[in-house]
């Protein structure tokens, strides 16, 4: 339901999911209104991409993942390979 003052109801919201996301939005002074909003345009614009099939490794183009996760090659490499 979506009424005229921008209130939103969405049912179906995984509890931990949400949490997790109220408290990053709180961590970065952002209002979950916002946080959300952004969240979908996001979403909304990488749908409009176009899926092009990798024909090569150096086709692959750097993507930023977010704040947080700069160093997550290295973690998966020590999840991995024990390093």
């Amino acid at each position: 339901m979506y009424d005229k003052m921008g209130n939103l109801t969405i049912r179906g919201v995984d509890d931990r999911v949400f949490r997790e996301f109220k408290a990053e939005a709180v961590k970065d002074g952002t209002s979950i209104g916002k946080a959300i909003t952004g969240a979908m345009k996001f979403w909304i614009e990488s749908r409009k991409r176009p899926k092009k099939a990798v024909k090569s490794l150096l086709d692959l183009k750097p993507y930023d993942w977010g704040q947080g996760t700069e160093k997550a090659s290295q973690e998966i490499d020590k999840i991995l390979y024990g390093e």
